[in-house]
């Protein structure tokens, strides 16, 4: 702890000081709790939707050798025109929403067209589209740890170092302020008894 000056005007300064960590600490707990429930649920939902990213992986494998066809490509529809996000607000972090994937339209001749292109090109997209929700999901969740991080430094700061400083720099001026006082208590006994020995004195001679 830092030097600190041993005087009244210090004290205010000092309670004043712990009245703020006091009253802000609660809020910094609260926003720590909700940025935890809050990464809890967004690591069940990146599991769910890796499991089922697994799931798409396979299925498509029973079918995966027709894409092997060097006259059919369909590369060019399978990747995202954009990728639409909106931010959401939890515990004042901004966080990405997957919304949507969205595709250049799909233009091939359908009477020359194998007929299982429809269904390749729908599961592709879907699958490509799960993919970008993980990867919109990861990014959240690199937000709210590091905004947990920053949050339970605060607190910490608060609870073990800001709080405890205050609280012991009070207690150490109170004492030093008391103890002045009473020495000037003894300091004015002493001249008042000094004076009445003066008058005694002057009284006898």
């Amino acid at each position: 702890m830092a030097k600190i000056k041993l005087t009244k005007g210090e004290l205010k300064r000092q309670r004043d000081a712990l009245r703020q960590y006091q009253r802000y600490l609660p809020t910094l707990q609260l926003k720590k709790q909700q940025l935890q429930i809050e990464i809890l649920q967004e690591t069940v939902s990146l599991e769910e939707k890796l499991r089922s990213e697994s799931t798409k992986t396979k299925s498509a494998e029973s079918w995966a050798g027709l894409l092997s066809d060097k006259s059919i490509s369909l590369n060019p529809w399978i990747k995202p025109e954009r990728v639409l996000t909106k931010a959401r607000n939890i515990a004042g972090v901004d966080v990405p929403l997957f919304e949507a994937a969205e595709f250049d339209l799909a233009e091939y001749d359908l009477f020359s067209t194998p007929l299982w292109v429809d269904a390749a090109l729908e599961a592709l997209r879907g699958l490509v589209s799960l993919r970008q929700e993980i990867k919109v999901i990861e990014q959240g969740l690199r937000t709210l740890k590091q905004e947990l991080r920053t949050t339970a430094q605060r607190v910490n700061l608060f609870e073990k170092v800001k709080i405890p400083e205050a609280e012991e720099a009070i207690r150490l001026i109170k004492i030093y302020i008391s103890d002045q006082m009473a020495n000037a208590v003894g300091r004015s006994k002493a001249a008042k008894r000094k004076i009445e020995m003066l008058q005694l004195a002057q009284a006898f001679a």
